[in-house]
């Protein structure tokens, strides 16, 4: 039983190490290899074949792990209270911040990944907006006339084309979110 413990331990201490240096390469927009990820994580490529069969394995993985990052930062916005105009300036700001940390893997893996992975990865994330949006509806706040999930979808669309615009140099950094709650109150309210 102790074996298997500490193996176990060991086993979760790489895919830590693994996914860590997945991070740190995007951070620099280094190309991800298994290679270059072994060298930046201290193990062995043997090892990070033994828990990620592929680079983009390996993205699922950090994407998986950045969006429950998100999870909590959309939890701490609180959208359940106050009026819904209010908490989407508050899920704008914290969907922002967490993007912007993670710009890099965003741009990698929408390079990398299928749609339909990166929207499974994100489907968690997708809750708590649907439900905002949905509040804001029976609030009379936000339109009706088209489907919630249609406007989720545009909700994550316009967060990361705000990221494609400040990579670009098209929308300052400084005003990305105010950029991105003005453009969603437009489209939310009609």
């Amino acid at each position: 039983m102790a074996a298997t413990d500490h193996r176990r331990a060991t086993a979760e201490r790489n895919v830590s190490a693994i996914l860590d240096a997945v991070e740190r390469l995007l951070a620099r927009s280094a190309t991800v290899t298994i290679a270059a990820v072994a060298a930046e994580s201290g193990v062995s490529r043997v090892t990070v074949y033994a828990h990620f069969d592929s680079v983009a394995a390996l993205l699922e993985a950090v994407v998986r792990r950045a969006v429950k990052g998100a999870l909590a930062a959309l939890a701490a916005a609180d959208p359940a209270s106050g009026p819904a105009r209010d908490a989407l300036d508050r899920v704008v700001d914290a969907s922002w911040q967490v993007l912007d940390r993670h710009s890099g893997m965003a741009r990698t893996a929408a390079e990398l990944l299928s749609a339909e992975r990166l929207r499974a990865s994100h489907e968690q994330a997708m809750v708590p907006v649907r439900e905002l949006i949905e509040r804001g509806r029976a609030e009379g706040a936000f339109r009706t006339d088209l489907p919630a999930d249609w406007l989720v979808t545009v909700f994550y669309a316009l967060l990361h084309a705000t990221g494609d615009d400040v990579r670009a140099g098209r929308i300052d950094q400084a005003s990305a979110a105010a950029v991105l709650r003005t453009t969603l109150h437009s489209v939310l309210a009609g």
